[in-house]
């Protein structure tokens, strides 16, 4: 008979992962966020098969300011903004070509995006995120969170969901968490 409790206390040893779970936020497949450094709020889809997230932008160009490089883009939205948006470059991302996308003549695997670093809210979590810049128009959402930034969101994604988060709740003096 005691070794009914020692049974019990060794599977919940060996099940780590549900220690975890509850410590994570579940997301639908579609979210709105707010993007605090533009005062923007939409909505965006949250894709674990992408590594990276990304945000429509156009006329996108570096350039120098104190000799560090920074970006300067208009956002490829219908209703944001028709000024240009200036931010220091974070780094280049190469991102990997779709079949479709892949010129043999180029010989180019990848395509290189301008990253920069960005406060998002959804739900009521503020993180700081990277997000690659590029031309996301001819899609629905125009942002799209890879999986680099869900994990800072501590996420689960339910793609039966959508709108889980409802709308973005962040102060702007929020902690950006981790």
């Amino acid at each position: 008979m005691t070794l009914k409790p020692f049974f019990l206390l060794l599977c919940l040893l060996l099940t780590p992962g549900l220690g975890l779970a509850a410590e994570k936020t579940v997301y639908g497949l579609n979210e709105y966020v707010r993007l605090f450094d533009l005062d923007l709020k939409l909505a965006a889809k949250l894709d674990t098969g992408a590594k990276t997230a990304s945000l429509s932008a156009r006329d996108i160009e570096r350039f120098k300011r104190d000799g560090e490089t920074w970006v300067r883009f208009y956002l490829a939205i219908d209703e944001a903004h028709s000024s240009p948006i200036e931010r220091p470059l974070a780094r280049i991302s190469k991102i990997k070509r779709r079949a479709g996308d892949y010129d043999p003549e180029e010989e180019k695997t990848y395509t290189a995006r301008p990253v920069i670093e960005m406060d998002v809210c959804m739900g009521h979590a503020l993180r700081t995120i990277e997000v690659n810049l590029t031309d996301r128009s001819a899609f629905q959402y125009p942002l799209l969170i890879g999986s680099e930034a869900l994990k800072r969101f501590s996420a689960l994604v339910d793609p039966s969901l959508k709108y889980a988060a409802g709308k973005p709740a962040c102060a702007p003096d929020a902690n950006l968490g981790e």
